[in-house]
């Protein structure tokens, strides 16, 4: 049996008691997640965090009273290790981008499979981001349809990084994967996944999802490299 350190420490947000049960039992399901609270609203969520240690929200991004990205907002501003996972019912929703912005660490929807739901858990815990490729090409249109360059940033980006990593920071802004970026550069999987791990540590970016949006931000890259 695990003990409670090693268990991911899990928080469900959502006004649906019905869905709330069905993740209550994928939760209680695996042997090291831990369920330590529930919230029917946003404010109930930023309450729970503020009085137990969360690792992972799962948030629901329409609720009552606070909604799940303002509450996304507060959380990941006072509890910087605290991952949230934005859960809501349209892949198209255009609470998607703005959950990212807020500092959401991963995106899916709610009728993804148990086992999906589960391992974003625990990628999201292992400091990884969790959102679709197909998600993360409309981030990029979302961010490139305006874009807004910032020359002194972008100096400091690449004074920051190496030849190799900002070239990689280039490449996480296709919304590629590491493997389409390895064949891209006649690279291993390995050697991308280790150049991805120090651009986003050098940079102070919770996953590559934000480095997409730094990237387009700063004006590193624009439309066309799409």
């Amino acid at each position: 049996m695990l003990s409670d350190t090693t268990r991911v420490r899990v928080l469900i947000a959502d006004d649906q008691e019905l869905m709330r049960s069905a993740l209550r039992m994928m939760v209680h399901s695996q042997a090291d997640l831990e369920l330590v609270g529930e919230a029917a609203n946003g404010d109930e969520a930023v309450a729970a965090v503020r009085t137990r240690p969360v690792d992972v929200v799962l948030m629901d991004l329409r609720m009552p009273e606070l909604d799940g990205i303002e509450a996304t907002a507060i959380i990941t501003a006072e509890q910087p290790r605290c991952r949230v996972i934005a859960l809501t019912t349209f892949d198209l929703d255009d609470y998607v981008f703005p959950a990212i912005r807020a500092g959401a660490s991963g995106f899916l929807l709610k009728d993804a499979r148990g086992e999906e739901i589960v391992d974003a858990i625990r990628m999201v815990h292992a400091g990884h981001g969790v959102v679709a490729p197909s998600t993360t090409r409309r981030l990029i249109s979302h961010v490139a349809a305006t874009p807004t360059a910032n020359t002194e940033a972008a100096l400091r980006i690449r004074a920051t990084l190496t030849p190799r990593e900002f070239g990689t920071l280039l490449e996480i802004a296709t919304g590629d994967t590491n493997r389409d970026i390895a064949a891209r550069l006649h690279l291993s999987e390995a050697t991308v996944k280790t150049h991805v791990g120090h651009v986003l540590a050098k940079l102070g970016l919770r996953d590559r999802v934000e480095a997409v949006v730094l990237a387009y931000e700063t004006g590193l890259v624009g439309p066309s490299r799409r």
